[in-house]
């Protein structure tokens, strides 16, 4: 997958984990998030890696899904150098053309702030928000690294 030098990968290196922990770690979702919890979150997960044309990680997503009736977008971020040029936009449109996720019955996301990115790729607010339920732990990865 290309589009002016710039590719998705779906297999992650241990250069790209230890850059893509330094980012989600600080991220305001899962902020403190242990490494071995976000290695194996990847290693269940569809991973979306997007490289420049020298190969380095410049921005990632990754998908939870069980292939044929559900995913869940998650953990979308590009490189702070790299905003403002549509590779977020690129990047999601490379997640949904996936073989592996079309189809689904339903397709769901989290966002605080980005919600026209994600309304340009077809995703709209919850159709029955009194159905959905959740547990919600928030600072959840930082109460456990404080814990002596």
């Amino acid at each position: 997958m290309q589009a002016q030098g710039w590719r998705v990968d779906r297999e992650w290196t241990a250069e790209d984990f230890d850059a893509i922990h330094a980012f989600l770690s600080r991220a305001y979702w899962c902020e403190g998030i242990p490494r071995e919890t976000l290695e194996r979150a990847m290693r269940g997960s569809l991973n979306f890696v997007l490289r420049n044309a020298t190969g380095h990680l410049q921005g990632y997503a990754r998908v939870i899904s069980d292939q044929a009736t559900f995913a869940y977008l998650c953990d979308v971020f590009i490189d702070e150098s790299q905003r403002g040029q549509g590779l977020g936009d690129w990047l999601i449109g490379q997640v949904m053309a996936a073989r592996e996720l079309q189809g689904l019955r339903r397709f769901s996301l989290f966002t605080r702030d980005a919600h026209g990115l994600y309304e340009r790729h077809g995703f709209k607010p919850l159709a029955t928000p009194n159905r959905g339920m959740e547990i919600v732990r928030p600072g959840l990865y930082l109460q456990q690294a404080s814990k002596p």
